[in-house]
């Protein structure tokens, strides 16, 4: 029986999903049994055929229009019964040891929720894309080592959240605190999830034995662009208040008004302020909106110390980013 499920969503990827899905069956030897899953987001580059040509043992799903990044990986995790689930890019090519790096990594503890992979940069493997995602008290969330030395970070540690481009997860905790929140359509939806597992009492991981090499935008463009600063700027907003009491956002506010004004700064220098802006103002209505209100994670006075716990990281991961670890 299968353990895992490997599940690719799919956005116009002709230029990487086959390399991604050949790298994916070429693992080594002592890999467990996993199954293949890309969820088309209604491409028109022909991706979706060319899986399911070269590629008949994968399933393909396709949708009939674009859901975005969290509904996609949503139907795909609904469509397997495996007791782990493994997100990947289709603009990722992953080193031999991949699955059974992660897969033994998150079977250890039952308390360990995801594990996010080590993710280099395509054009210079030797430097680190994502070694996990940190959270800061100012409201922004980092990848752990992005543009770094690969060798620095070669120690499995605890992170803030794994990051979605290529990672595992624990069934049985995504149906105890649910799936990915569609209202975030793409982007920050994978801190948001493990931000709601640490709520919950579970921890997320990085395994640097899990190699990936990662385009990165490969469907929205280039790392900074109106769509990805909108979409970002709204679920900024949107994971604080959906994951963070009120009085500790009223605590933070000190932080994370600076924090906002100088994302604003730095994006008016690109010449997307007002984009920026709009994002700000659309993740304000989402938290209004109903489905948002509903999903926020409630205040509990049993999860003090977790609240305290986050907190001291939040703080601790702001010193990190500022002296660029």
């Amino acid at each position: 029986m299968d353990k895992i499920t490997v599940v690719i969503p799919n956005y116009n990827g002709i230029n990487y999903l086959k390399d991604c899905l050949e790298s994916l069956y070429a693992q080594e030897a002592g890999t467990p049994a996993f199954q293949v899953l890309v969820v088309d987001n209604a491409s028109g580059d022909g991706s979706a055929e060319q899986a399911e040509t070269l590629f008949p043992a994968v399933r393909v799903i396709r949708l009939a229009e674009n859901t975005g990044f969290c509904h996609a990986v949503n139907v795909g995790i609904r469509a397997s019964d495996t007791p782990y689930i493994i997100l990947l890019n289709n603009d990722t090519k992953v080193k031999s040891g991949f699955v059974k790096s992660l897969y033994n990594a998150i079977r250890k503890n039952s308390k360990v929720f995801s594990v996010s992979a080590r993710m280099l940069m395509w054009d210079r493997p030797d430097l680190i894309d994502d070694a996990g995602d940190l959270y800061t008290v100012l409201g922004w969330a980092y990848a752990r080592g992005k543009g770094r030395p690969a060798e620095d970070y070669g120690r499995r540690v605890r992170v803030f959240s794994a990051c979605g481009g290529a990672a595992i997860y624990r069934r049985s905790i995504l149906e105890e605190i649910g799936l990915f929140d569609e209202l975030h359509f793409a982007y920050l939806e994978d801190l948001d999830l493990g931000y709601r597992a640490r709520l919950h009492g579970y921890h997320n991981l990085y395994e640097p034995a899990a190699e990936v090499l990662h385009v990165g935008s490969a469907s929205t463009g280039s790392r900074y662009n109106p769509r990805k600063t909108e979409l970002a700027a709204a679920n900024s907003v949107y994971v604080l208040y959906k994951n963070m009491p009120i009085g500790q956002i009223v605590w933070n506010l000190p932080f994370l008004i600076p924090g906002f004004v100088i994302k604003w700064l730095f994006f008016c220098r690109k010449g997307m302020g007002t984009v920026y802006l709009k994002g700000i103002a659309e993740g304000f209505r989402r938290c209004r909106h109903p489905l948002g209100r509903g999903a926020k994670v409630p205040f509990q006075w049993s999860r003090l110390g977790r609240y305290l716990e986050i907190q001291q990281e939040l703080y601790v991961n702001l010193v990190g980013l500022l002296s660029g670890r």
